[in-house]
């Protein structure tokens, strides 16, 4: 027995399972923590705000996900794939992410100079009051920033998977803006409040990314002109498709902040916060799953058995997930208040709505992790044919049927990126 024993924990497959097991239980674990705060956080941001203050909050908090994404444009996958490849190196690895950063930068205030008047037009819309639209959008600002910087700041210590100091710096950030949001909402129940209140622990988190990074790259190095003519390629393939599918994937909100009531954006906005728990999931992934996916040497049968893998992991948590809010939806909706436990065929909806844009977005990140990126023409041209389909077949005023289309709209997503995943490691050559 001893020998079987022996014989197991000093073969290499074991070694490997213990590896994922520790880093697994340390993600994991602290992913928990992390989701469990953030949840938190929203469930007092939806109790303490009033129903008109929170759809406000939820359009801004909608805005600063999709110009964070668009001000990215695909440099934070130029940075990690050409990070991947000179990962070992302190000078070159700082000299690829100090030039994400000052393309940032640019990016960041053409975005803005777009963005802010469209979100105050919508907060208008739905408030009727200048003064406190223009409140709102100035709140934003630092938590765009911050958001933006941090994901570059993070590429050093997921590629070293130096991930217990990383994740030490997320519950901080976490707790920090929980304790915020706690002591300020219950005397402020404004959405500007409770927008500065998230941004702000992120601003410190980064400090301390920064910090932590120089371990791994100098940060004395400059931008570097052939460094960013490798990036903007990256960029000009990512962005459409980036652009499109951070709009398409806050569809809900978008469509019903337009042909909606106030209150159905509120509805939209809270029924989104229970499927949070897919956040862990999804970071999961993004911290242990992709920096590894994109350093695995091309070998196709390894390649599509580690993709497949995950796809498997995607099948089975979301499964689980969905079941248990169709066999109890009245729990979750307990979490929400009065205001919002009359939805429980929307809640299941938005479920399944949620899970089924996770498992795109991951499978999209592990595409473009090996540089295969869908073409822009065919991905949004198909989406937006059917987009234009379901329109006339939907009445986007009620809450139910933006979820629906929602669905439909993220699954043809991801059933494309899937095939066009498998169709490219098919044609490459081993």
């Amino acid at each position: 027995m001893k020998a079987l024993t022996k014989r197991i924990t000093s073969h290499a497959s074991y070694s490997r399972a213990v590896e994922w097991g520790k880093l697994i239980s340390i993600t994991g674990s602290a992913q928990i923590a992390i989701q469990a705060l953030s949840l938190l956080s929203g469930i007092f941001v939806i109790r303490l705000l009033p129903t008109k203050e929170y759809a406000l909050y939820t359009l801004a908090n909608t805005m600063l996900g999709t110009i964070t994404v668009i001000a990215d444009g695909g440099i934070a996958t130029g940075v990690m794939t050409l990070g991947g490849k000179v990962w070992q190196s302190e000078d070159q690895l700082g000299a690829v992410i100090a030039t994400g950063l000052d393309l940032r930068k640019r990016f960041a205030a053409v975005v803005l100079l777009f963005a802010v008047p469209v979100l105050l037009y919508l907060l208008y819309h739905h408030s009727q009051n200048w003064l406190l639209s223009g409140l709102i959008v100035a709140s934003l600002i630092p938590a765009f920033f911050s958001a933006l910087s941090g994901t570059l700041l993070e590429i050093a210590p997921r590629l070293h998977q130096d991930i217990k100091s990383l994740q030490k710096i997320e519950v901080g950030a976490s707790v920090g803006r929980l304790l915020l949001m706690v002591a300020t909402l219950f005397f402020f129940p404004f959405a500007s409040i409770a927008i500065l209140s998230a941004g702000l622990p992120q601003i410190l988190a980064n400090r301390q990314l920064r910090k932590m990074s120089a371990a791994y790259a100098s940060w004395s190095q400059p931008p570097v002109a052939a460094i960013q003519k490798e990036i903007l390629p990256i960029v000009k393939r990512v962005l459409p498709g980036a652009l499109y599918y951070c709009v398409s994937g806050q569809i809900t909100i978008w469509l019903i902040s337009f042909y909606g009531s106030t209150e159905s954006v509120a509805q939209v906005g809270a029924l989104g916060r229970l499927t949070m728990i897919l956040n862990v999931f999804s970071t999961v992934c993004s911290t242990l799953v992709i920096p590894r996916f994109a350093r695995l040497p091309f070998d196709k049968k390894l390649v599509f058995t580690r993709f497949m893998q995950v796809q498997f992991l995607i099948f089975v948590v979301t499964g689980v997930i969905i079941s248990f809010i169709t066999v109890f939806p009245s729990l979750a909706l307990q979490l929400l208040g009065k205001n919002y436990a009359n939805l429980t065929t929307e809640v299941i909806l938005m479920t399944i709505s949620s899970c089924v844009s996770m498992a795109g977005g991951i499978t999209y990140s592990m595409s473009v992790a090996r540089g295969w990126i869908l073409p822009p023409i065919l991905h949004i041209g198909v989406n937006i044919l059917a987009q234009v389909v379901l329109l006339f077949f939907l009445d986007l005023s009620k809450v139910k049927n933006i979820i629906m289309f929602s669905i439909a709209n993220s699954g043809i997503a991801y059933f494309m990126i899937l095939v066009y995943f498998i169709v490219s490691v098919s044609n490459r050559k081993s």
